[in-house]
C-alpha cells in the first residue's frame, strides 16, 4: 500500500511540471545585424517595450534587405518571426492591416477574387499587385521623365556647341581649302573629308564618353550602396544607352562636319586666301 502511494505520488509531482518548451526562431535584419554585433544562434529577447518583459528567441538567420527603391529611405529594421508571437508581441489579435493572396488561373481567377473579396469584406479593398507597384512608383516616373529633359537639353547644347566647334576648326584651315580648290581638287571631295574628319572624332569621343561615363556609375552604386546599404543598382550603363549615345555623337558630328565644310566651299578661293570669309 504505501509503494502505491509513494507510486502516485512520483507520477503526481512529474505530471505538474510543465513541459519544456526550446525557444522560437526568427530571422534579423542583416543591417541590425551588423549594427548590434549579432550572429546567427545567439539569443536575443523580444519585447513590446524596451526594458519590458519578453520571449527569448534563436537568431536563425539573415534576412538581406531588397533592391526595391521604394525602401531605400527607410531605416527601420525588419525581423522575420513566427505568427502567432507576432500577434502576441503585438497585441493585435486577429487583425490585420494587408495580406498578399496569390491567385491561379490567370487574369479572370484575380478579378474573381478581388470581386469576392470586396463584396464579403466591409472596409477592406482589393490591388493587383502591380496596380499597387504603379502607385508607389509615380514618384520613380516623375524623376525618370526629369531625367529625360535633362537628357534632351544636353544632347541639343552639345549640338551647338559641337557646330561651333567645327566651324572654328574648319575656318582656321581655309587656307587650306583654298589651296585645294586651287589644285582642283573638288568641293564634294572636301566636304566628304571633313565629314570623316569630324565622324573619327565623334567615335574617339564618344569612347572616351562612355568610359567616363561608366566609371562614373561604378563610382555613384559603390557610394550609395554603402550609404543606404542596399543592393539597388542606382546608375545603370546598358549597351542600348552606349549605342543611343554613339549613334548620337556620330550624327551630330556628321552634321556639324557637314555644315562647317559647306560654309568653306561655297567662299571662293580667292576670298578664302585672303582671310576674308565674311
Amino acid at each position: 500500500m504505501h509503494l502505491v502511494l509513494l507510486a502516485a505520488a512520483v507520477l503526481q509531482t512529474i505530471d505538474s511540471i510543465s513541459p519544456h518548451r526550446p525557444p522560437r526562431t526568427v530571422a534579423i535584419d542583416e543591417r541590425l545585424a551588423a549594427d548590434a554585433h549579432i550572429a546567427v544562434g545567439d539569443r536575443i529577447v523580444l519585447t513590446r517595450a524596451p526594458g519590458g518583459a519578453g520571449d527569448t528567441v534563436i537568431v536563425s538567420g539573415l534576412v538581406a534587405r531588397r533592391a526595391d527603391p521604394s525602401e531605400v529611405a527607410r531605416a527601420e529594421y525588419r525581423v522575420r518571426m513566427h505568427l502567432d508571437e507576432l500577434q502576441a508581441l503585438t497585441d493585435y489579435g486577429d487583425r490585420v492591416d494587408r495580406f498578399a493572396i496569390a491567385t491561379r488561373g490567370g487574369a479572370a481567377a484575380t478579378d474573381s477574387a478581388m470581386r469576392q473579396i470586396n463584396a464579403a469584406a466591409f472596409g477592406f479593398q482589393a490591388y493587383r499587385s502591380r496596380d499597387i507597384a504603379v502607385e508607389t512608383s509615380r514618384t520613380f516616373l516623375v524623376v525618370s521623365r526629369f531625367h529625360r529633359a535633362i537628357g534632351v537639353i544636353t544632347i541639343v547644347a552639345s549640338a551647338i556647341f559641337l557646330l561651333c566647334i567645327m566651324l572654328l576648326k574648319v575656318d582656321e584651315r581655309r587656307r587650306d581649302v583654298a589651296a585645294l580648290r586651287l589644285l582642283g581638287i573638288s568641293a564634294g571631295s572636301i566636304v566628304r573629308s571633313v565629314m570623316i574628319e569630324a565622324a573619327l572624332v565623334a567615335v574617339v569621343g564618344s569612347g572616351v564618353g562612355v568610359a567616363i561615363g561608366w566609371l562614373t556609375s561604378l563610382f555613384i552604386n559603390w557610394h550609395y550602396r554603402s550609404v543606404y546599404r542596399t543592393p539597388l543598382a542606382f546608375s545603370v550603363v546598358t549597351p542600348g544607352i552606349v549605342l543611343l549615345a554613339v549613334s548620337l555623337s556620330l550624327a551630330l558630328g556628321l552634321v556639324a562636319g557637314f555644315v562647317a565644310a559647306q560654309r568653306l566651299v561655297r567662299m571662293p578661293a580667292l576670298r578664302l586666301l585672303t582671310g576674308r570669309t565674311a
